[in-house]
């Protein structure tokens, strides 16, 4: 007996989940379960920031959490709005490229990406 609620139970919240979806879908949500509400303002290419001085390095940041374009967009704008650094987000690589025109701090990228709630596992 206590199979058969249980199975009843795990057909209803599938059920749901589906019916979720399906109705998101026909509303035009890009992407389910965005912090955005499904209107990722990152679906469209962002300009690039260009930086003041010559390029002197470049890093390359993991990230994990980023789970939609309005990850990765959340996370390209808190990195670009460092002084002298411009960032390109890769979603399906979960990696930021960095460059920069003047020494910045490993601490000083890191706090930024995981003070809007992301994790960086490293900066190479």
């Amino acid at each position: 007996m206590a199979n058969v609620i249980a199975v009843i139970i795990l057909v209803i919240l599938v059920g749901s989940a589906v019916a979720y979806i399906i109705n998101a879908k026909k509303k035009g949500v890009k992407c389910i379960g965005c912090p955005a509400g499904g209107n990722c303002p990152g679906s469209g290419k962002m300009p690039k920031k260009k930086l003041e001085g010559r390029v002197i390095g470049r890093k390359m940041m993991k990230i994990s959490g980023m789970n939609c374009a309005h990850c990765a967009t959340d996370v390209t704008m808190i990195l670009n709005q460092i002084d002298g650094v411009r960032a390109e987000v890769n979603l399906a690589k979960g990696s930021a490229k960095i460059s920069y025109d003047r020494t910045v701090g490993d601490d000083v990228l890191r706090n930024a990406v995981e003070k809007i709630g992301y994790h960086v596992t490293s900066i190479s």
